[in-house]
C-alpha cells in the first residue's frame, strides 16, 4: 500500500507482526476459490483496516519459510480508496490484533531500513509511482 507524501514523495505502509517480531508488507493466504487479486485486497483490509484499490502487480517473491516450506507471494501496488490516500487520520482506522499489532507509514528509503526481510525491500523498490 502506498500514498503520496509531502514534496512529491511516496510513503508505504508496513505492518508489525508480534508473533515474529518483524516488520513486513501486508500479505496473506488465498481462501478456497479466491483469486490472487481478491485475496490481496481482502488481506490488506483485514490487516490494516483499509479498503484499497488494486494497482499494478509488483515483483513476485519466492522463499522458504521457517518450517522449510516453499512460499510464493505475489504483491500489488495499492492505494487507499477515496480521500484516505492523503488523510493523516488514516492510521486511526487500524485496530491492533494478535496477528498485526502496529502499522506505520514510512518513506520508501525508511522502509528499506525497517523491513525485516530483504525480499520486502525488493518489493518496495519495484514500486514505480
Amino acid at each position: 500500500m502506498w500514498r503520496r507524501a509531502g514534496a512529491g514523495g511516496v510513503e508505504v505502509l508496513l505492518v508489525h507482526r508480534p508473533k515474529y517480531d518483524d516488520w513486513s508488507l501486508p500479505k496473506g493466504k488465498l481462501d478456497p476459490g479466491e483469486t490472487h487479486e481478491v485475496a490481496a485486497v481482502r488481506e490488506v483490509e483485514e490487516e490494516t483496516g483499509l479498503r484499497c484499490r488494486l494497482g499494478d502487480e509488483l515483483r513476485t517473491v519466492e522463499y522458504t519459510d521457517h518450517r522449510g516450506r516453499p512460499k510464493v507471494v505475489r504483491y500489488w501496488a495499492m492505494m487507499p480508496e477515496g480521500d484516505l490516500a492523503t488523510d493523516g487520520s488514516l492510521i486511526d482506522r487500524f485496530t491492533p490484533t494478535e496477528e498485526i499489532d502496529e502499522v506505520r507509514w514510512v518513506t520508501r528509503h525508511d522502509a528499506r531500513d525497517l523491513v525485516s526481510y530483504a525480499h520486502d525491500a525488493e518489493v518496495v523498490d519495484s514500486l514505480s509511482v
